[in-house]
Parts: C-alpha cells; sequence; structure tokens
C-alpha cells in the first residue's frame, strides 16, 4: 500500500518530479536523461500503470484521493496530497484534472525488433509539436497501425502533452527511433517495407489508387506541419500519396491527414 503524504511546502524535494511542468525546454532535456514521464489525469494514469510502467509517485489534490484510492492501495510509490495552490505553484499552470503521477521510462526497443514483427508503420520526421504527436500516435492506435518510427529529431512521444493528447494511446503502440535519417528508412525497405510519403504535391497518387491495404508491409511516411517530408526524405520513399482535396484545399492538418491516411492503409487488411 502506497503512503498518502501531506505536503504544504512547494519548495519540498520529494516534489521534484513535478516542479516547472511549462518549462518545454527543460523538461524535455530532463524528463529523458532521468528516465522519468509525466502521466496526467486519472485515465492516463490508469493507462500508463496498465500498460506496466512503473510509478515513481503520485501528486492529489485532496478531492482526487478517493477516486485514485484503489490505484494508491495497489502500488508501493508515495502519494503526495496538496491543495490545489500548491500543485499550481510547484507545476506553474492550474492542474484541471487533479492528478498527476511521475512515471518511470521503459527501455525502447530497436527499429529493427519493431519491424520484424509488424506490417504497418508509421513513420514521423521531424514532427516537434506535441500536440501533433500526441494525436498521430491516437490515430494509429484505434485506426490499426502496429507501430511508430521516429526521425531522431521528432519529439518526445512521452512529454506531458503528447501523453495527455494521445489519451494514453502512446503507452499501447510501440515506438522506435531511427538512429539516422534518412539513411535509417534503408532498415525499413530491407525488411520488405513498401515506404509511402504523404504529401499534397500533385504528382503524388492518390492514396486509394495507391492501395496501400493491399500491400504485405507498408511504412507511411508524415512530415512537420507546414514543412512536410523533407526533400531527402521524398527522393527516399519508393512512392508518393496524397489524400484528394476538395473546395480547393491544399492540405490537412498532419494530425487529421494521419487519421486520414492510416484507415487508408489499415483497412481491409488481412
Amino acid at each position: 500500500m502506497a503512503d498518502l503524504i501531506t505536503i504544504e511546502d512547494p519548495d519540498d524535494p520529494r516534489l521534484r518530479d513535478y516542479t516547472g511542468l511549462t518549462d518545454v525546454e527543460l523538461r524535455r532535456r530532463r524528463e529523458p536523461a532521468e528516465g522519468l514521464f509525466i502521466a496526467e489525469g486519472e485515465k492516463v494514469i490508469r493507462r500508463a500503470k496498465d500498460a506496466g510502467y512503473e510509478m515513481r509517485s503520485m501528486l492529489l489534490s485532496a478531492k482526487w484521493v478517493d477516486v485514485m484510492r484503489d490505484v494508491i492501495d495497489e502500488l508501493p510509490a508515495p502519494v503526495y496530497a496538496v491543495s490545489p495552490d500548491l500543485a499550481e505553484r510547484v507545476t506553474g499552470y492550474h492542474v484541471h484534472r487533479g492528478a498527476l503521477a511521475s512515471m518511470q521510462r521503459k527501455p525502447l526497443p530497436t527499429a529493427e525488433e519493431l519491424l520484424a514483427t509488424t506490417r504497418r508503420v508509421a513513420i514521423m520526421e521531424a514532427v516537434n509539436d506535441h500536440t501533433n504527436i500526441g494525436a498521430i500516435f491516437r490515430s494509429a492506435a484505434a485506426l490499426g497501425m502496429d507501430a511508430v518510427l521516429l526521425s531522431p529529431d521528432c519529439a518526445d512521444p512521452l512529454y506531458r502533452r503528447s501523453v495527455k493528447v494521445s489519451m494514453g494511446a502512446v503507452f499501447s503502440v510501440p515506438y522506435a527511433r531511427l538512429e539516422t535519417w534518412p539513411k535509417g528508412l534503408d532498415s525499413v525497405r530491407e525488411a520488405g517495407f513498401r515506404l509511402l510519403a504523404l504529401t499534397p504535391h500533385q504528382k503524388a497518387s492518390p492514396i486509394d489508387e495507391a492501395a496501400p491495404q493491399t500491400l504485405e508491409r507498408v511504412a507511411l511516411m508524415l512530415g512537420a506541419e507546414g514543412d512536410g517530408l523533407s526533400t531527402q526524405a521524398l527522393v527516399a520513399a519508393d512512392e508518393w500519396v496524397r489524400i484528394p482535396m476538395a473546395h480547393g484545399v491544399d492540405s490537412l492538418n498532419v494530425g487529421a491527414a494521419a487519421a486520414v491516411a492510416f484507415y487508408a492503409v489499415a483497412s481491409g487488411r488481412p
């Protein structure tokens, strides 16, 4: 059973995992280096626990203690009960959902390990917006993608905002980082995947004509919001595909485009 500890000092060192959560650059450096990430909200905390992530501690406002009682009773991690005001002073923002948990990261698999057991893979290049990362993972989980590969410069899927937007889907879709870019795409092709680059370019084939759902192994490449895939990534692809647009719209937000493309890639899969 976890210890329930009331804390009234925002400088208490036991709260260090939760300090400065709005400082994006600090947290992006600190969390991977210290092997932790922050889960926010009851549902996300439960999904992280159910996915096998070890809990370091929880930070709860008083009204959430009873809601999370079963988790508190089950896990041997300390639980810090604080006032909403103190939680805001520690984290840097008003914790609307009233519950935070510091979780221990797991070692990531290698790209080669994931490719050996999957058939439908999303590949992100330089996607650094955490909201988009979370949205893409949520769509990948919902629409049947098997795994996600990240270029070396993609944002961290376990950053608090990504986890929150994905509603914990980052815990259910395995992912790995390619060590080099675009050279790392060679290992994807060597594993038997056809590389499809999603781009609004008019030279690209409509995605339904490419019939990705009929291919044995497909890797769908997605670029960052605005810039899209780099020239090097487009050159490395086997085929360019696009989502046909109407009413003069030239492109979709990458999160929305990913959802449409994932459906095309994974629908009708054997």
